[in-house]
């Protein structure tokens, strides 16, 4: 896929707020500081589209960017820390859940995991939440570059041995390096693959 043209459109609190679901969606989520942002901006080729931020939890409404006038990219609150007060971050948590479970259009997640670190509960329990709710999603290890490819191997077999506890087999799985620009055509073909799956099954 070749990104022609990728513009923000709204901030929304709610799903009720969201722009209308005519469009396929995907959204991207993670838990706070794993690098959304970053990666969005690789993906889309727009450095200052999502804005990055050093300080976790910066994202706090759902976020609709509109990809060559077809698709929504959609930038999710992430979960997890964040230095906010506990009834807000319970707020976003409801929100997100709510557009997951319920935005009719919404045709896969990307789930990014920072490769740097051990499989995580917060991290494990999101994918069990999706699966147990048969959300589509894919797996996105962000950060690879500040890894060995030995460590990247081992860190990968670790998160999978962890999911293999519990499910029979495993999500399609992506490695992204924004400093690289490791995994973008990848997870652009795949994008581009589900939307015609999509399109083909409505």
């Amino acid at each position: 896929m070749i990104i022609h043209s990728a513009v923000f459109i709204k901030s929304s609190p709610t799903i009720k707020e969201c722009p209308p679901p005519l469009k396929p969606e995907f959204g991207f989520i993670g838990r706070s500081n794993v690098g959304k942002s970053s990666l969005i901006n690789m993906l889309t080729g727009w450095s200052k589209l999502a804005k990055t931020s050093v300080q976790p939890g910066k994202t706090r409404t759902i976020n609709h960017f509109l990809v060559n006038d077809s698709w929504y990219l959609v930038d999710l609150p992430g979960y997890g820390y964040a230095k906010v007060p506990v009834k807000l971050r319970e707020k976003w948590v409801r929100a997100t859940e709510h557009y997951i479970l319920k935005r009719e259009n919404l045709v896969s997640l990307f789930v990014l995991l920072d490769i740097r670190h051990k499989p995580q509960r917060s991290d494990i329990e999101f994918m069990e939440f999706l699966g147990l709710n048969s959300i589509p999603f894919a797996r996105v290890f962000t950060k690879s570059d500040k890894l060995t490819i030995t460590a990247l191997e081992n860190s990968i077999n670790e998160y999978n041995s962890e999911m293999l506890k519990n499910w029979e087999s495993l999500p399609v799985s992506f490695i992204s390096s924004v400093v690289k620009g490791n995994g973008r055509d990848e997870i652009l073909n795949y994008i581009e693959e589900s939307m015609n799956n999509f399109s083909n099954g409505n």
